[in-house]
């Protein structure tokens, strides 16, 4: 059924003052849920493969496009052990969305991961190729079961969780995920608390915050990074105080080829490290915090 004033049925509206309020454990205010990304870029992909159009050059198109291929692959060969160090230091575990094209290739990345007890998401097959409407619902049914084999022949575990790639999806897209065995997604930022979608078996969806994302806000937007600390702990601060009474969700998209460059890292350890300060906040994956809000949305402890 189709909400009143909306053109889909995916979710039902509601208004976060209407609800009952959300708990996170030990009463906390706050859920801080880092993602890191792992992406790969093919230098030539298919003619119909679709990618983020924002990533784009002044100069024009590159086939193969061995610049942004450099990019992501900075990432995978360094930037990414820099992220760990960071978050290793602050005493956070985060959720790896990682491209079954970098699990095919690049496996100790994702032991790694593993052995921190982070989390793996399903994020696409690579960079430039994001799920669109432009796709037929069995391509992508297709598309994601095959990322989700990957990951697991890799990882020795199928993944729950799914992350589009620079959130592409259809309007079909929840339900194929949910079709596939996927329990939560992180794809839409239209709110601060999980929710369930309209999908049978229902898919949670955890809110991400779109506009603090790494790339969006710094690549995009071009804010300067010095000022990403102080963005991130104002941003909590306002969190914070609503989760004193509904708890919040602060899930913080950071791609390792971005946030993992040289002159980057600094202002990621300083936003870190005002984070996990905050006697207030639960570090979880999104895993876990899918876990504790499937069961508070039942009715179970």
């Amino acid at each position: 059924m189709i909400a009143p004033g909306m053109d889909h049925g995916l979710y039902p509206f509601s208004a976060l003052p209407g609800r009952k309020p959300f708990a996170l454990p030990q009463g906390r205010h706050v859920a801080v849920c880092p993602v890191v990304y792992l992406e790969d870029w093919v230098l030539d992909p298919p003619e119909n493969a679709r990618h983020d159009p924002r990533f784009g050059d002044v100069h024009g198109a590159f086939r193969p496009d061995f610049r942004t291929h450099t990019w992501r692959e900075y990432g995978l060969r360094i930037g990414i052990f820099r992220l760990f160090d960071v978050l290793d230091r602050h005493g956070m575990t985060a959720t790896l969305a990682v491209n079954a094209s970098v699990a095919r290739r690049c496996p100790v990345l994702i032991s790694e991961a593993q052995y921190r007890g982070w989390d793996i998401a399903g994020h696409g097959d690579c960079g430039n190729a994001m799920i669109s409407s432009a796709m037929a619902p069995d391509v992508i049914r297709s598309h994601v079961r095959a990322c989700l084999d990957t990951l697991e022949a890799v990882s020795g575990t199928r993944p729950t969780g799914w992350i589009g790639q620079d959130f592409g999806q259809s309007a079909g897209t929840p339900q194929i995920l949910a079709d596939e065995g996927v329990r939560w997604m992180a794809d839409w930022a239209n709110d601060e608390q999980p929710y369930p979608m309209n999908t049978q078996p229902a898919i949670l969806s955890i809110p991400v915050l779109s506009e603090l994302d790494d790339v969006q806000l710094l690549w995009h937007r071009r804010v300067a990074t010095p000022r990403y600390p102080g963005l991130i702990a104002e941003a909590y601060e306002v969190l914070s105080r609503g989760g004193a009474t509904s708890a919040r969700v602060m899930v913080l998209g950071l791609h390792a080829w971005l946030f993992g460059m040289a002159h980057r890292i600094r202002y990621l350890d300083e936003a870190m490290e005002r984070i996990a300060a905050q006697p207030d906040a639960w570090a979880a994956t999104l895993g876990q915090l899918a876990d504790w809000s499937q069961n508070k949305l039942s009715g179970e402890d």
